[in-house]
């Protein structure tokens, strides 16, 4: 995390060139330390006042064989001296630690872009494990980009000779030599980083000042080799300036961090304390971890031997009086499908965080999609309603929380939140909110029954029941699946208490649509000739995408949802208005047929299942053949 007081002026630095924004992507084996080196390298542009996104991409294998294609591990950042939406389109910079990353990264890069390779790392047996005949860094095929390769691995080994490492612990301190060369080619302050080692390895100063003399020495050589000198390759060292933004307090989060520092907020929001039931699965145990930081909060966490269990502990939970939280990936909400209907049977508030990944089955466990749409609104069996929430990017998460929270509590109904595995692990700046701006909104307990005897099952004017909590004198009351009586919640079957109950159920959950903000447009005006319809993390892309063909005269709109289900209440006029829709997301169509069903309107679907978010061009293209 870094963590900065950010105003607008920015110092500048003239005898590097400025570009607008600048996307590296550093790739090697997963055991590498891309992520890490990333990480920090996102730590220093942070503290440089850029704006940035990232996009962290790694194997699904704990330890994938070294040098195999399938085994790389890859980190993409974009930052810029502007607002920025992406990860970007195709990297300027590609540094690849061995073959394989070459080879599979090698092919996103701009035409003209920069290649810098690890030498060291092209042997016979490592090209034959990314199946190349011949060293692409010798045989010409890279000659649309430029080129520069040097012996990291041995320029490492050089530099931290004096510590009395061995060769493999060496070896290990080449993502830091990675790093000082990076540093240099972009004009960024080492100290941040020194210190993170220091402090990482306080318990170990050798590899403390080891890590460090190979920053330093990475950093040195960029200086000492003039890698941009006339005639080895054109100057790759440049400075970004520092993005205009409004004062005040920034850090960077992910979408994993931000889901559990909204859930606190939303909890302290509507004055109750939070029980967590978790179970481990990629991307989604994240959030787990970070609420479990959490305890002066009123936050309880608890790992759960399975899906079921997990779920089945935050329903406990929130019957004792506290809000309940889960989280998982798809297939393990799959597994908590029948204690969701529990939840909705009993109207208990309960929120639960789906944090998507590539499927059916295990799928993708590493990779990034939007396909639990239909399981979110549609998935359970039964007429089961429910509210579902997608936030946008890692920022919005931290309001898609509180507001899930909200509902959850002031309804009495199960949540579901939508995330998915890039917004879970890719971060952003993030202005740290003033939590007095946010209006509270308090749960009120049953505590006496009211007149006429208590009912357990009578509404309110949101047609929320009342929450209760166990050993309330007076208050005792039937829990569990069965269907519930009208107002008393005694065991029914009766049909028309059935057709009763399912229908306020229903009303129920509709009519939140009241009670959150119309939909808007985010760029571009209500009607015209076309809107671009998203929701979730392709929010960056349509954006970017929509800018640049307005700015060519194209008459196009962006309109991105955040309320799956119930939508807002004016969003059927609003799409209306428009002669043509297309929706682009991670999936073969799925809010587009939802759009199709609740509006009857023609809209048209443009999908991507490849794993890897939407590049902009890929959008506009879309744009140009619908206005065409």
């Amino acid at each position: 995390m870094a963590t900065a007081a950010r105003s607008p002026e920015a110092d500048g630095h003239p005898e590097i060139p400025h570009p607008e924004a600048v996307v590296v992507r550093f790739a090697g084996d997963s055991g590498d330390g891309m992520q890490l080196t990333g990480g920090q390298f996102t730590l220093s542009a942070a503290l440089a006042g850029n704006d940035f996104a990232t996009f962290p991409d790694f194997p699904a294998e704990i330890r994938a064989p070294q040098g195999t294609l399938f085994g790389v591990s890859a980190f993409q950042i974009n930052f810029g001296a502007s607002e920025v939406d992406t990860a970007g389109d195709a990297p300027d910079v590609l540094i690849a630690m061995n073959p394989a990353a070459l080879k599979t990264n090698v092919i996103d890069l701009k035409p003209g872009g920069l290649i810098i390779a690890d030498a060291g790392e092209f042997t016979a047996r490592n090209l034959a494990k990314a199946h190349y005949d011949a060293s692409p860094l010798e045989d010409g095929s890279l000659g649309k980009w430029q080129l520069v390769q040097f012996d990291i691995s041995a320029l490492t080994v050089e530099a931290v000779k004096p510590f009395g490492l061995g060769n493999k612990d060496a070896l290990r301190c080449k993502n830091m030599w990675t790093l000082g060369l990076a540093l240099w080619m972009f004009d960024r302050d080492r100290a941040p980083i020194i210190q993170w080692l220091k402090d990482k390895f306080a318990k170990n100063p050798v590899l403390a000042d080891a890590n460090i003399a190979a920053l330093n020495a990475g950093h040195a050589y960029g200086e000492t080799v003039e890698i941009g000198q006339p005639g080895v390759v054109a100057s790759p060292r440049r400075h970004v300036d520092a993005a205009p933004v409004e004062p005040g307090l920034y850090r960077t989060i992910n979408g994993a961090d931000a889901a559990a520092m909204g859930l606190v907020a939303g909890c302290q929001l509507a004055g109750v304390k939070m029980f967590f039931g978790g179970y481990p699965i990629t991307p989604a145990s994240s959030i787990l971890h970070a609420l479990a930081r959490f305890k002066e909060f009123g936050v309880t966490t608890f790992q759960a031997e399975d899906e079921i269990a997990a779920i089945a502990s935050a329903i406990g939970g929130s019957y004792a009086g506290q809000l309940g939280v889960t989280s998982s990936s798809g297939p393990g909400i799959a597994l908590k499908t029948e204690a969701i209907g529990l939840a909705v049977m009993t109207e208990l508030p309960l929120v639960i965080i789906n944090s998507q990944r590539g499927g059916p089955s295990t799928g993708l466990p590493t990779k990034t999609e939007q396909s639990d749409l239909y399981q979110a609104v549609y998935g359970r069996n039964g007429d089961t309603p429910l509210p579902v929430i997608a936030a946008r990017s890692p920022g919005d998460v931290f309001d898609c929380a509180i507001e899930a929270v909200r509902i959850a509590t002031q309804f009495m109904t199960p949540v579901i939140l939508l995330t998915d595995g890039y917004i879970a692990n890719a971060a952003e700046p993030w202005k740290v909110p003033d939590m007095a701006s946010y209006t509270p909104f308090p749960v009120t307990f049953r505590t006496e029954a009211q007149e006429g005897g208590f009912k357990p099952y009578g509404r309110d004017d949101k047609l929320a029941r009342p929450w209760v909590k166990p050993g309330t004198p007076g208050l005792m009351h039937r829990i569990g699946g069965i269907e519930k009586e009208v107002d008393t919640g005694h065991l029914n079957y009766s049909p028309a208490n059935h057709q009763a109950m399912t229908d306020l159920r229903k009303a129920k959950v509709d009519g939140i649509a009241a009670h959150i903000p119309d939909q808007d447009v985010c760029i571009g005006q209500q009607g015209g000739k076309l809107a671009v319809v998203g929701w979730g993390s392709t929010f960056g892309p349509i954006h970017q995408a929509v800018r640049r063909m307005r700015a060519k005269g194209h008459d196009v709109s962006h309109i991105h949802v955040r309320h799956i289900w119930p939508m807002p209440s004016n969003m059927g006029e609003l799409l209306k208005s428009y002669d043509k829709v297309i929706v682009p997301e991670m999936n073969t169509g799925q809010f587009k047929t939802v759009l199709r069903d609740q509006f009857l309107i023609d809209a048209k679907p443009l999908n991507k299942v490849s794993g890897q978010p939407f590049r902009i061009a890929e959008i506009e293209a879309a744009i140009e053949g619908a206005l065409g």
